[in-house]
């Protein structure tokens, strides 16, 4: 007997990928897993982010609790991969791995 499947905000596939699905979110925690924190770092990084998207899918990830605001020198923020963030990277490096094997020309 199979059972049935979960409704979709209870099914753990589909809350991840609702998640890692978004066109940002996989190339922002990539790009912090590889130490870039500051806003500016991050925009030059994630091509053809605007500077309010990025702004937005920030204030997105900390309420998600994947990443921290760190505040600095007054002027500039800096962001972290919370331990939820860093589970998370395990699947952005196999995403990548998938593209390179299998979607490259």
């Amino acid at each position: 007997m199979h059972a049935l499947p979960l409704p979709p905000e209870r099914c753990p596939l589909a809350r991840t990928a609702a998640i890692l699905c978004d066109r940002w979110t996989p190339l922002i925690l990539r790009d912090l897993a590889r130490g870039l924190d500051r806003f500016s770092q991050l925009e030059r990084s994630v091509r053809g982010i605007s500077p309010k998207t990025l702004s937005t899918r920030l204030k997105q990830l900390e309420a998600a609790g994947l990443i921290r605001r760190i505040e600095s020198d007054g002027s500039h923020r800096r962001y972290g991969l919370t331990p939820r963030g860093e589970a998370l990277i395990p699947l952005i490096r196999a995403m990548r791995d998938y593209g390179r094997t299998w979607l490259t020309h």
